[in-house]
């Protein structure tokens, strides 16, 4: 039987499990790795550490944007960035976190990064260029 995520340290081994994961995954690395270089990767699994820290134990320590985060990401990427992109992304978090840990804040970390995903995606989608409509005279 597994435990459930109980700390910090359990949050940033989940964190840093499943960046691993991404950092490598044929859809999802190449996004990250241009977005995230080498030398900042540390940093932003400590950043994440503390996101997944306010979300999962309400502990005030994560500060940023992921929504601004996003809209800039899928703007470099030509607002190419669809919702193949968050199931994927989804998959590989609950792999990663099903493949570490049980229980309720478990549980409670896979249907957070759902309702994330979800919101993310929606803007994403709502922040995509308007193609002008092209009329035939």
């Amino acid at each position: 039987m597994k435990n459930d995520i109980k700390d910090r340290a359990d949050i940033y081994k989940l964190v840093s499990a499943f960046y691993d994961k991404i950092k490598t995954d044929s859809l999802l690395g190449p996004i990250f790795n241009h977005m995230i270089s080498d030398h900042e990767w540390p940093t932003h699994i400590d950043k994440l550490t503390n996101f997944w820290e306010t979300n999962l134990f309400g502990i005030p320590k994560f500060k940023g944007s992921p929504t601004q985060k996003h809209i800039q990401t899928d703007a470099e990427f030509h607002h190419n960035i669809q919702e193949i992109h968050f199931k994927h992304w989804l998959q590989l978090w609950e792999q990663t976190v099903t493949s570490l840990y049980e229980g309720d804040l478990a549980t409670r970390a896979i249907m957070a990064a759902h309702n994330i995903a979800e919101i993310q995606n929606m803007v994403l989608r709502r922040n995509k260029p308007k193609h002008k409509k092209q009329f035939k005279a």
